[in-house]
């Protein structure tokens, strides 16, 4: 969870990454930014329907950038993300 450890799993040789997703309020230039990376290392990313204060209430912390490592979970996500804004 949050930009700089998500950066760090991404450049890391034994990155599991399945995918990002970004919350809805994340500031530009951070959604700029980790676009960028993830057209790097080649990390689909998806926008969701959430803020971050939102993600706070559910995971305990205040972030807007996850990488999720688990290509199932990351999957799952992906399509309730895409159901809900259908």
């Amino acid at each position: 969870m949050g930009f700089d450890a998500v950066v760090e799993e991404l450049a890391s040789p034994k990155s599991k990454a399945a995918g990002l997703v970004l919350a809805e309020d994340v500031s530009a230039k951070t959604e700029k930014e980790i676009r960028f990376m993830a057209e790097k290392y080649r990390c689909d990313i998806i926008t969701a329907p959430f803020s971050m204060d939102e993600a706070q209430e559910t995971l305990g912390k205040r972030v807007g950038v996850l990488l999720v490592l688990d290509k199932g979970l990351y999957s799952s996500i992906k399509s309730n993300i895409s159901s809900d804004l259908n």
